[in-house]
């Protein structure tokens, strides 16, 4: 009994103990920019020079870094980028540097769940690979940290900075694209799919049967696709308009077989039978 309540006690003393939180040497630190239309993120543990020195000593020349401490540093992306001119797609990316006096390499991984630079490198994880200049300030920062600046329309700098170092990329991103894709479907005017969501709701949430025929007609003439067809069917028939219905179903299920999609061939073929009344 003794030792089953000594058991007990250690148990409890350990969970006790697993509640305490001290801060961490290295913080984690989040941060987040919007630069022209695209939203940048970064995930990083900052560690502190604390009086040592830092570069070709800490963290020594010509060796792959985890760029911060802890987990890998992190950045993300919400549309295909550049950086340094080396193109990006949009997603999250682990970041290991290896310093040099007079060149950094920095190389963007794939694969984020490494805790520093991981043990098996794989090299189909890379997505990007280039190099850059260090610049030495006359100033030393403490902790190291990313810096988002000299934000423009369609870029903006990336810097990495710790002791009197500073290593500076360029982010490039597609504002004239995005903005020209919102600029040329607004002045084309609604898509189809924005037709059929309106028809939809329109008569789903039983506003106006007449305008979500309209709607819906109008995506249909635009796009047909069997399930926008269906919605079709399903208002003229709910308007007493069995005869167009019967045959806007028939276009459906022809279109639902021929994408081989089962249950849209049920549904109208029992519309189609009970419309016909057999």
């Amino acid at each position: 009994m003794k030792h089953v309540l000594t058991l007990f006690l250690a148990f409890v003393l350990v969970s006790l103990n697993a509640q305490i939180k001290t801060p961490a040497p290295s913080p984690l630190c989040k941060m987040s920019q919007t630069v022209g239309l695209t939203d940048i993120s970064l995930e990083f543990s900052r560690p502190s020079m604390k009086g040592r020195t830092i570069f070709g000593d800490l963290v020594p020349y010509g060796t792959m870094w985890r760029t911060g401490a802890n987990a890998s540093s992190k950045i993300t992306f919400s549309d295909d980028v550049k950086i340094n001119d080396q193109p990006v797609k949009a997603g999250q990316y682990a970041i290991y540097t290896t310093p040099g006096q007079a060149e950094w390499e920095v190389v963007l991984y794939s694969d984020v769940s490494n805790w520093g630079v991981p043990e098996e490198w794989k090299e189909d994880q890379v997505a990007a690979r280039f190099k850059t200049k260090p610049i030495t300030m006359p100033v030393k920062m403490e902790s190291m940290t990313f810096l988002i600046d000299n934000i423009q329309i369609d870029k903006a700098d990336l810097l990495l900075v710790w002791d009197n170092t500073l290593v500076p990329m360029t982010i490039t991103v597609p504002t004239d694209e995005l903005v020209m894709k919102t600029v040329n479907r607004t002045m084309n005017g609604p898509m189809a799919g924005d037709y059929y969501s309106a028809g939809r709701y329109y008569f789903e949430s039983g506003k106006d049967k007449a305008k979500a025929l309209e709607y819906v007609h109008k995506a249909n003439d635009m796009d047909p696709k069997f399930w926008t067809l269906r919605m079709e069917s399903l208002i003229l028939a709910d308007m007493g308009k069995k005869s167009e219905a019967i045959a806007t179903a028939k276009r459906s299920l022809s279109m639902a077989k021929e994408a081989g999609n089962d249950d849209y061939v049920r549904m109208n073929e029992k519309s189609i039978a009970e419309w016909s009344g057999k």
